[in-house]
Order: structure tokens, then C-alpha cells, then sequence
């Protein structure tokens, strides 16, 4: 088996440190900071002590996985890699900098990744004299829990080094969606609407974070509400992925950031680990109760979900990724209650269409334009399923 070598020691980089270790591979998890390797390695002994007891691991198991995982403050203890994958800041210039520095050290067949949520794959392989050996490997907080990983080969990138790098992630028990190299890959570009529409409703005054959350619980099917999730995700790290995607696509309105939430970003109001954000965490604190009106709740969840649904047939337009994986991405990878697609097909394309347009009869925005393939399809009576 190759040994693993993975750059960045925070939640992500110890999380795809434990998965690989787990599936029975030698790991060197790197970081400039020792005192980040020492927490990780102390972070991942609980971890194992709690799946001891609950009794998912024998405890010579848990002793095994640990025993796999070396921790290094120099990088040239990756040099006998096969496979590398970077999880440290979402900057391009050090991600470059990194993947220039590393070439050197490994071996022509190493497999060199980054875990990016959306920088573009292309622009980091080109750090690289053998850029063909680059791709994006995709995971989700927290890796060992989410069984979702997105494949993102750039245009660089040999098709045998992805089909060999989706083998090996196929083997850790991950379930793996092939995404063109665009901003936000899949998931972190249909999932936009999710938080972005919900802003706007708030934003209008037509209904408050309570009610919205609670709309898109219980009659929308969601496991979090919009604005509960930005709290638990946490607004600084929101905001930027918004900010980096509606740059990255030019300034397209249908990506825009919100003021609401750039305003919580200034005030440190960033959720559940500031103790502020939609929500007020504080001890002892009373949050504001929803509106269970149901027609109202009604009317928040077919706006957001028609949101997302033209986000979603626009991806696969643009052929971002298959149907098959557009459905599997938003299901695995943030637990949507169905498929975008799929659920098209249940609520019927007329009606998103209808919707849609109503939207943007209203507002004359660009970000309520119906996608083409949308129109095509309720015009030739199709389905995509």
C-alpha cells in the first residue's frame, strides 16, 4: 500500500490522516507547528479511546492506527510518499508554494492533491514541473464521518492519475464524485442558494432565522437549518467560500455574498466558537421562537429549494459532474434530504420553472435567470430520471 503523506496537521488534515491510517496505510502527517502535531496526535487518542468504548474498535486496533500515523516538522519526511494531499490555508500563493517545494522531494509516480473546497486545481498544478501528476481530492469536515470525497482532476491532470487516486479513495470506504475543476466543484457551488437565498429572506424581512430554520427542518426535510449550519460552520470560514466562488465566477449575481453576513464576519460574530452569530450561544441565553405558520414555511422552503435546483440542472448543463454524482454530492456530502435532481423530477420541472419565473418577474435579478437546460427539458417534456 502507498504510503500517505499529508500536509497540514488542523481538523481536516488529522481527520484524512485517521481515514488513511484506518484503511491500513503508513502515514506522515506534516506541519511547520509543533505544537499542532502534538494536538492532533493527542486529539486523535481520544478519538480512538471513545470508539473503544462505544465498541466500533478493539482496542488493539486503535492502537494499530495510531501506531501508523508519524508526525513530522520537516518536510522531507513526506520523500517516500506515493500519495500526498495538502490541507492547510485556502491561499493559492502558499498552496503553490507548497506543491512547488514538495515536487522536489518525492518521486516521479508520488500523487501530489489539495484539499481545497475551491481554488482552482489547474492554477496549484502549475506550480509543478510534472503538473499531469496533480488533481483535487476533496474532503469534508469531519473526514472520518463524511462519507463524501470529490474527485477534481484539472485539465492538466493524466486520466491514470485519476483513476488511480479515485481507486485509492474508493478503498478507504469513501464514496467519490468525478468534478470538473470550476469554482466550488460540486457541492460548495450547488449548495450556494442554500444559505444565500435564506439570507435573502431574512434580508426582505419576510421571515426571521427561527422560522427559516424551522421551515427548512420540518417541512423542507433538512437536517440543519440555512442559518443554524453558517453558526456550526462558522462565518468566517462562510463567507470567504461565497466570496471565493462569486469572484471566481466573474462576479455572476447569482453567487453574490450578503451584507448580513459580511457584517457578523466584522463583528466576530462567527457562530458557535465565537458564541455569537445568527444565534446567540451565550449561557443562559433565549433565542427567538418560529413562526409554525404553515403556508409561510411553505413559501421558504419552494423558494430556496427552487434555488437549488436550477443551481443544480445549471451544473449539469455546464457539465460539472453526471447527474448520478451531482445527487450523490449533495446527499453524501451535506446530507440533503433527497437528491436536487431527483427532487426536480418529484416537484415537476413546470413548477420550477413557474417559480423561477415568478422570482425573477418580481425582482428583475440575473441570480433568478432559469437555467437553460431547465427550459429545454419542460419544453420537451423530459424528466431526468
Amino acid at each position: 500500500m502507498k504510503k500517505v503523506g499529508i500536509i497540514g496537521a488542523g481538523a481536516m488534515g488529522s481527520g484524512i490522516a485517521q481515514v488513511a491510517a484506518t484503511a491500513g496505510h503508513s502515514v506522515v502527517l506534516f506541519d511547520t507547528k509543533a505544537e499542532a502535531l502534538s494536538l492532533s496526535k493527542s486529539k486523535l487518542a481520544s478519538v480512538m479511546d471513545r470508539l473503544v468504548e462505544k465498541g466500533r474498535l478493539k482496542s488493539e486496533e486503535a492502537q494499530e492506527i495510531q501506531k501508523r500515523i508519524s508526525y513530522a516538522d520537516h518536510m522531507e519526511a513526506l520523500s517516500e510518499s506515493g500519495i500526498i494531499i495538502e490541507a492547510i490555508i485556502e491561499n493559492l500563493d502558499v498552496k503553490k508554494g507548497v506543491f512547488s517545494s514538495i515536487e522536489s522531494l518525492v518521486s516521479k509516480d508520488c500523487i501530489l492533491a489539495s484539499n481545497t473546497s475551491s481554488l482552482s486545481i489547474a492554477s496549484i498544478a502549475s506550480a509543478c514541473e510534472r503538473s499531469e501528476r496533480v488533481l483535487g481530492i476533496h474532503f469534508f469536515n469531519p473526514a472520518p464521518l463524511m462519507p463524501l470525497v470529490e474527485i477534481i482532476p484539472a485539465i492538466q491532470t493524466a486520466n491514470e492519475i485519476t483513476d488511480e487516486a479515485r481507486n485509492i479513495i474508493d478503498s478507504w470506504k469513501k464514496i467519490t464524485v468525478l468534478a470538473k475543476d470550476t469554482p466550488g466543484f460540486i457541492v460548495n457551488r450547488v449548495a450556494r442558494p442554500f444559505y444565500g437565498e435564506a439570507i435573502r429572506i431574512l434580508e426582505e424581512g419576510i421571515a426571521d432565522v427561527a422560522t427559516i430554520d424551522w421551515a427548512m427542518k420540518e417541512i423542507g426535510g433538512f437536517r440543519m437549518g440555512p442559518f443554524e449550519l453558517t453558526d456550526y460552520i462558522g462565518h468566517d470560514v462562510n463567507y470567504v467560500v461565497t466570496e471565493t466562488v462569486f469572484k471566481a465566477f466573474f462576479y455572476d449575481p447569482r453567487y453574490k455574498p450578503s451584507f448580513t453576513q459580511k457584517r457578523l464576519v466584522e463583528a466576530v460574530r462567527l457562530g458557535r466558537k465565537s458564541g455569537q452569530g445568527f444565534y446567540d450561544y451565550s449561557p443562559g441565553a433565549v433565542n427567538p421562537k418560529p413562526n409554525t405558520d404553515q403556508a409561510l414555511g411553505t413559501e421558504i422552503v419552494n423558494r430556496i429549494t427552487a434555488m437549488l435546483i436550477n443551481e443544480a440542472i445549471d451544473a449539469l448543463f455546464l457539465n460539472i459532474a453526471s447527474a448520478k454524482d451531482i445527487d450523490l454530492a449533495m446527499t453524501k456530502g451535506v446530507n440533503y434530504p433527497k437528491g436536487l435532481l431527483a427532487w426536480a423530477d418529484e416537484k415537476g420541472l413546470d413548477m420550477v420553472l413557474t417559480q423561477l419565473e415568478e422570482l425573477y418577474k418580481n425582482y428583475c435579478e440575473d441570480r433568478y435567470r432559469p437555467s437553460p437546460l431547465l427550459r429545454k427539458m419542460v419544453n420537451e417534456q423530459k424528466t431526468f430520471y
